[in-house]
């Protein structure tokens, strides 16, 4: 990944993880423009390739296969990934609305959303049916459809409405993978009907008749059941019915029909057609909005309508790069015309296919082999990404600024040290004004209050416990991230088993033109924020400054009753132990800086980073938990030998029932460790079995830092079960029982590996 010190000027943001976008991320990576900031928006980790879905569907591909990683593609990019669904646009304000998130400002947008099956033409379809679009929901109910399939011994009927190539491929698809599943099981499928529902008179109507009489054939000798000419007029739960008057009982209905659109794009007031699809102009721009772009099925290109098909939101991909580039510098797009045929290769899920292309077209299993060969070379293109070396600090290009903004950026290059670095009185109320601290009746003087310090009470009985974390950024989302530093910063303060009371932030935020110091501010306190609002923490001031990099952290106080405060030491033989998250950030986060990540990967492991402790402390406080710490930087076993210790106790820590981040063992086992890793390592003295349990290619993942980790708690054993069961009920889906307390020995190794 190429990154720069080069302040930033513009916003260019791109809502979804479509075929056009992955080739504009793609072509960033490989030439950045330095003072652009690039920003992804979209709902999914991975986004999957439309032509391989029939192949992965039938069994040929994995889920890798067919998949681009946006993650790693994102931050070969240099792009922030926004994890998060849009659901409106302030053109005005120039600002995207995720679903989760603060707005996301742009000055240059483009969408490539794709399209989903229209179901609100058909009363009861919008819930009854499994439309093929967005492509991860429909793969989620198909492996359940899969494992109903194979559980059940009844007689099952499948619905698949739309005779187009999708529906056609997706029918074939289906048919043939149930088949082999169930044939590798001993059984056949002759209990299992299969439908296909078009609303003309022929199956795939934008073909030649060879292509539709070689398909017809084929889903004859499938068994395949074709209704042409019936419309589905009416859907409901296991109920279909057609306008001829026709009535089935599906175990499943597939909605593989034309393409409908978002609502939201139309409703922001951007030019729509008749569907709700953008309307664009040859430079790919919307008619409206001149700073708006869009491409593929979400969009129309008035002067050369085209059908939806992944083919051409491909080929859009390297004029809407270039246009959206020559945009930002300040130059005239260039038309771009579509071209008018394109070759259409069609399975039949049995590796077999057939090519079409206007008249022309030929079948068998050496053109399934081509397909099969054009797929992969496209996906390889953005799966296997090539090491870029970093850039040094580079010039703002000629037409990016305006005069205004160079003479913004000239003054960066003579910000001052000291409290000169503080961000700008105005910037920061700007960005503060929108945080509503939690009400505490114990906050005298707080964040809102122009004072030199808070003021705060200290009720009568409890004592104060105080900690602080700060920390670089591990993930481009500010507002990820702030959730991150914030959970980091609470975590020993729940360790200790107390309540958080208030919070005092220290931030690092980038140099740059005060509108995107602002924006990252915004961003980034608002996480913050959600995370100390739940846990009732005031945040009650603290200090930001600029700097070379993004970092967060918090000082946090805590309350407690004196005689209730958890300490390490207070483990006891006979105790269980418990972890309440899985481990592995260290490793994970390591390989994701070398794009050796998967994204779904990543996107897990921060799902587990943003859950508070607050509700696992208390549960296990409730469940007699004596010794209690929040597992970070040192480890799980640098934060258990600190315990040992405290407590005058040996342990057996069991090694197949720490839980582990998914893909942490992958990226261990290629060698990937975090830079602390090494230090963490000198603490296998205190493991007595470290040469027999070092055999084991998870062992080093005892030492991986974590950041925003669960909590490692001991518990009586007889009370250990239920902790768990109530943890797990309470959200910590992978807390286990990783352990035992047992008696000090006379050993000077108080730790024991079981593998």
């Amino acid at each position: 990944m190429k990154t720069s010190d080069t302040p930033i000027v513009k916003d260019l943001v791109l809502v979804g993880g479509g075929h056009s976008h992955v080739t504009v991320l793609k072509r960033f990576g490989m030439k950045p423009l330095p003072g652009v900031r690039l920003t992804l928006i979209c709902r999914d980790a991975h986004t999957p390739y439309s032509g391989m879905l029939p192949g992965f569907v039938a069994g040929h591909y994995g889920y890798d296969d067919a998949h681009i990683d946006l993650g790693a593609l994102a931050r070969f990019a240099g792009a922030r990934f926004y994890h998060s669904t849009v659901t409106a646009l302030d053109l005005t304000a120039k600002k995207v609305i995720c679903d989760d998130r603060p707005p996301v400002p742009f000055d240059l947008l483009s969408i490539n959303t794709g399209s989903t099956p229209n179901t609100d033409n058909v009363p009861g379809a919008t819930g009854n049916v499994v439309p093929v679009k967005p492509i991860n929901q429909f793969l989620d109910r198909w492996a359940a459809l899969s494992e109903r399939a194979m559980a059940t011994t009844d007689p099952m009927n499948i619905a698949v409405v739309g005779a187009g190539a999708g529906g056609v491929e997706i029918a074939l698809a289906i048919q043939y993978r149930l088949r082999q599943q169930r044939a590798a099981a001993g059984r056949d499928d002759s209990d299992i009907a299969y439908h296909l529902f078009g609303n003309g008179s022929e199956i795939l109507p934008t073909h030649n008749e060879r292509v539709r009489k070689t398909f017809a054939d084929v889903l004859k000798a499938r068994g395949v059941h074709v209704h042409l000419g019936e419309a589905v007029v009416q859907v409901a739960p296991g109920r279909l019915r057609t306008a001829g008057g026709m009535e089935i009982e599906p175990d499943e209905i597939l909605w593989v029909t034309a393409a409908g659109a978002p609502a939201w794009p139309g409703e922001a007031g951007l030019a729509v057609d008749e569907g709700g699809f953008i309307k664009v102009s040859d430079t790919l721009q919307s008619l409206s909005h001149p700073d708006v772009f869009s491409a593929g099925d979400v969009a129309a290109m008035v002067n050369h309508p085209r059908p939806k098909s992944g083919v051409f939101a491909v080929r859009q991909g390297k004029p809407l790069e270039r246009n959206l580039r020559r945009m930002l510098l300040g130059r005239a797009p260039v038309p771009f015309r579509p071209q008018s045929k394109f070759l259409g290769l069609i399975s039949t899920g049995d590796k077999y296919a057939v090519a079409s292309r206007g008249d022309w077209s030929i079948k068998g299993r050496l053109v399934w082999q081509w397909k099969d060969w054009i797929d992969r070379r496209f996906m390889d293109k953005y799966n296997d990404l090539p090491d870029m070396e970093e850039d040094e600090k580079s010039d703002l290009p000629a037409g990016l600024a305006s005069a205004d903004q160079v003479k913004e950026i000239s003054a960066i290059a003579m910000r001052c040290g000291g409290c000169g670095a503080k961000v700008g009185a105005t910037v920061l109320s700007r960005a503060l004004s929108e945080l509503k601290p939690a009400p505490r009746d114990d906050v005298l003087i707080g964040l809102h209050e122009p004072d030199d310090a808070a003021v705060v009470e200290v009720p009568p009985g409890k004592v104060i416990v105080h900690t602080v974390d700060y920390f670089r950024a591990m993930v481009d989302d500010p507002y990820v991230f702030g959730k991150i530093a914030a959970n980091h910063s609470l975590g020993d303060i729940y360790a200790m088993g107390a309540e958080p009371q208030t919070a005092l932030a220290i931030a690092t935020v980038p140099f740059g033109i005060e509108s995107k110091v602002e924006d990252t501010l915004t961003q980034m306190m608002a996480g913050a924020m959600e995370i100390l609002n739940d846990a009732g923490c005031a945040l009650v001031g603290g200090h930001t400054s600029e700097g070379p990099e993004l970092s967060l952290g918090f000082s946090v106080n805590g309350l407690i009753d004196r005689e209730r405060i958890m300490r390490k030491g207070g483990m006891q033989p006979g105790d269980r132990l418990i972890v309440t998250k899985p481990i592995g950030t260290g490793t994970l986060f390591a390989a994701d800086m070398r794009h050796k990540a998967k994204g779904r990967w990543i996107a897990a492991a921060l799902d587990h980073m943003v859950m508070s402790n607050r509700l696992g402390a208390q549960c296990l406080v409730e469940h007699g938990s004596r010794a209690a710490t929040d597992i970070t930087g040192f480890g799980l076993l640098g934060h258990l030998v600190e315990m040992v210790r405290a407590s005058g106790v040996d342990v057996v820590l069991d090694l197949d029932a720490v839980p582990l981040m998914d893909g942490a063992a992958d990226t261990v086992k290629a060698g990937i460790v975090s830079s602390l890793q090494p230090q963490n390592v000198r603490l296998r003295r205190a493991v007595a079995n470290q040469a027999e349990a070092g055999k084991d290619p998870r062992y080093p993942l005892i030492y991986d830092p974590q950041t925003a980790g669960g909590l490692l708690a001991s518990v009586p054993g007889d009370r250990a079960d239920d902790c768990v069961a109530a943890l797990k009920a309470l959200g910590y889906a992978r807390t286990m029982i990783v352990g035992e307390v047992l008696p000090q020995s006379d050993a000077l190794e108080p730790i024991t590996v079981r593998v």
